[in-house]
């Protein structure tokens, strides 16, 4: 045998050419090749959740936050945020990826404080000085029109804003855990992950406030349905997949919830805007009279 092993090398050697012909055991259970499986589309569910290495991103986010609540290293590392990444988070919230998560891409990793803080604040004066802006050009020329500006409407709209940035988030973060102890398979988000989400998704509204200072009415509620429709966009397929396995009314019944409060504060800064320039003017005129 090993004589005839070694002629059959020799044959190879010297033709390189020649086919050979393998016969394998019946026995022998051949291997599958290496491809795609048929759970892909469950992986990517999973990925889209946010159910691989979860356990990992929490023990981190642990490992991350062990310090004290007492501490100002404990509330720095919420601020703990680069550049790139607060830029590349808002260009997540104003170009929606359909089928994909905005926690799962921008937020899990490190989820931050600092964009939404600061969006928030920006967002407060926009608002502030559009209406102020606004009211001027309006007036603009009028002999009985007197220019007082009401800066104290600052804080009405700081209240409105920050409330709405953590007191929504608040509840559908202990909704969606109330729920997980019902439903399995059901994602809970964690409270700073949803008010991140919340925080991005009102930086649509920056510019849009810059361009109330525009005074045509039409104008006005085109710009807002757009930002409804793009901030409104990445809440819903952010929270959809969390809730897509609980009951289908509850699932639906919360989208829109998440929805309806949504347009509920744009609807509202607009037609704040707008009772703040019927006031401004009706002051001026008055401010006017009694000079």
């Amino acid at each position: 045998a090993l004589r005839e092993f070694a002629d059959t090398a020799t044959s190879l050697a010297a033709n390189a050419d020649a086919t050979t012909i393998s016969i394998e055991d019946p026995g022998e259970t051949p291997k599958r090749q290496s491809g795609p499986s048929r759970g892909s589309g469950r992986e990517e569910d999973d990925e889209l959740l946010g159910n691989d290495d979860s356990d990992k991103t929490e023990l981190l986010a642990g490992q991350k936050k062990s310090s004290p609540f007492w501490t100002f290293e404990y509330y720095q590392t919420f601020f703990d945020v680069d550049t790139y990444q607060v830029f590349d988070r808002i260009k997540g919230s104003l170009l929606p990826i359909p089928g994909k998560n905005f926690v799962r891409l921008y937020i899990r990793s490190n989820p931050d404080l600092y964009g939404p803080f600061w969006i928030c604040a920006t967002l407060v004066f926009a608002i502030a000085i559009s209406g102020n802006l606004s009211n001027f050009l309006i007036h603009l020329g009028e002999k009985t029109y007197h220019y007082v500006p009401e800066f104290r409407k600052v804080s009405i709209a700081a209240t409105v804003i920050y409330a709405y940035a953590w007191l929504v988030p608040l509840a559908l973060w202990g909704f969606l855990v109330w729920r997980n102890s019902k439903v399995m398979n059901i994602v809970s988000y964690s409270f700073l992950e949803i008010v991140c989400v919340y925080g991005y998704s009102l930086f649509i509204y920056i510019p849009t406030a810059i361009l109330w200072i525009i005074p045509q009415k039409a104008v006005r509620w085109i710009l807002v349905m757009i930002a409804l429709g793009i901030s409104g966009s990445v809440l819903a397929m952010t929270f959809w997949p969390a809730v897509r396995e609980d009951n289908r009314r509850v699932a639906l019944a919360t989208i829109v919830t998440i929805v309806l409060l949504h347009m509920l504060l744009s609807v509202g800064c607009l037609f704040s805007l707008t009772v703040w320039e019927v006031r401004l003017f009706g002051h001026g005129i008055h401010c006017r009279k009694a000079e």
